[in-house]
């Protein structure tokens, strides 16, 4: 239960959804693919030896392979293993408080969303597994703990579930990047916790990117956050909001929250000007946009001026929360390659 209760207070008031729809990978054309997800499944609760219930996975085609085109011409391996656990997009109207794990039109959201333009940052050098799981609407996070401590616990049951799977299944000993962004960041650091902090499978974590969600400074017991961009066995975590601006829950945060730059994969307060930012993924997931933001790291929080890109007059919101991920979309898929190769140095 204690997992749970500072939910409310660390993301209230947190996504301004009508804002962000320049950043928001989530547009309206993931509408056009509903039709392929209206397979009628064999399981009203998720069974992970079905592939149905993988967002993404090595043995089917989807959205976590693609690339930008500009990209495509990159050597691809499958070194490592990416567990990547998506956002909230059960947004709409609520059903339930958590999400039908068979609906085909949030599956489709999902998919062609969060899948495509976050799982995919880790394709470079991991198989990526992301399981389906039976995510908490939107509006428990604003609800009372009496109602938001069983969503969500029910949501990491089917994490937990999945990714236990997933190692009984296909690990193998393979070595493993932990990653999640808002309530999969949420997920992320409980199984981080659960599996690795002080346990033999540290052995096997790359890193770990907690993204989206406060990992606060005493939250694990061994496992370090990242110093360096080449460090491995360590996470990574940030949450990025407008420079100058700082939430009134982040204050009252304590001890405060690790925070990564991901422009330089350090937790010091240096900042970084964009020109260091080697390219965002916005709306045209084929567009490749270099020198979007810059950043440095303040009080818990990571600050950043107001992103430069096409259309970014229209861009008025203080909380860059949908775009923690995109925004630095190519520095952390260069980060994960040097995490990676640096994790199979030490281990040759």
């Amino acid at each position: 239960m204690k997992l749970f209760t500072s939910i409310t207070a660390n993301l209230r008031s947190f996504i301004a959804l009508s804002t962000l729809l320049i950043l928001l990978a989530c547009s309206p054309r993931y509408a056009a693919y509903v039709a392929h997800y209206e397979v009628p499944a064999t399981d009203s609760l998720p069974n992970y030896s079905n592939l149905y219930y993988w967002a993404a996975h090595p043995q089917k085609v989807d959205p976590s392979d693609s690339i930008p085109a500009s990209l495509s011409d990159r050597m691809r391996d499958t070194l490592a293993d990416v567990f990547f656990i998506h956002p909230t997009t059960y947004t709409r109207s609520r059903d339930g408080w958590n999400a039908d794990i068979n609906d085909a039109t949030l599956n489709a959201k999902t998919d062609y969303s969060s899948i495509l333009y976050q799982a995919s940052v880790f394709n470079q050098h991991a198989r990526v597994f992301a399981p389906r799981y039976r995510q908490g609407h939107l509006s428990a996070f604003y609800a009372d703990s009496s109602v938001s401590v069983p969503v969500f616990e029910k949501a990491y049951a089917d994490v937990k579930q999945a990714f236990q799977h997933y190692l009984n299944t296909y690990n193998n000993g393979r070595p493993i990047v932990i990653a999640g962004h808002s309530q999969g960041g949420l997920m992320a650091k409980m199984l981080l916790r659960e599996f690795f902090d002080g346990k033999p499978l540290q052995k096997q974590l790359v890193a770990a990117y907690i993204v989206g969600w406060p990992v606060l400074q005493n939250y694990f017991k061994e496992l370090p956050a990242c110093a360096t961009p080449q460090q491995t066995g360590c996470f990574c975590s940030w949450r990025t909001f407008q420079e100058g601006y700082r939430p009134d829950y982040v204050e009252k945060e304590t001890p405060p929250a690790v925070v990564t730059n991901p422009l330089t994969w350090t937790t010091d307060s240096t900042y970084v000007s964009r020109d260091a930012n080697k390219g965002s993924i916005l709306r045209d997931f084929n567009e490749v946009i270099p020198a979007t933001t810059d950043a440095r790291v303040y009080g818990g929080v990571l600050w950043s001026k107001k992103p430069k890109f096409p259309g970014s007059a229209l861009f008025i919101t203080r909380k860059y929360h949908i775009g923690d991920i995109n925004l630095f979309y190519m520095n952390l898929r260069e980060n994960v390659e040097r995490r990676i190769y640096a994790f199979l140095g030490k281990r040759n």
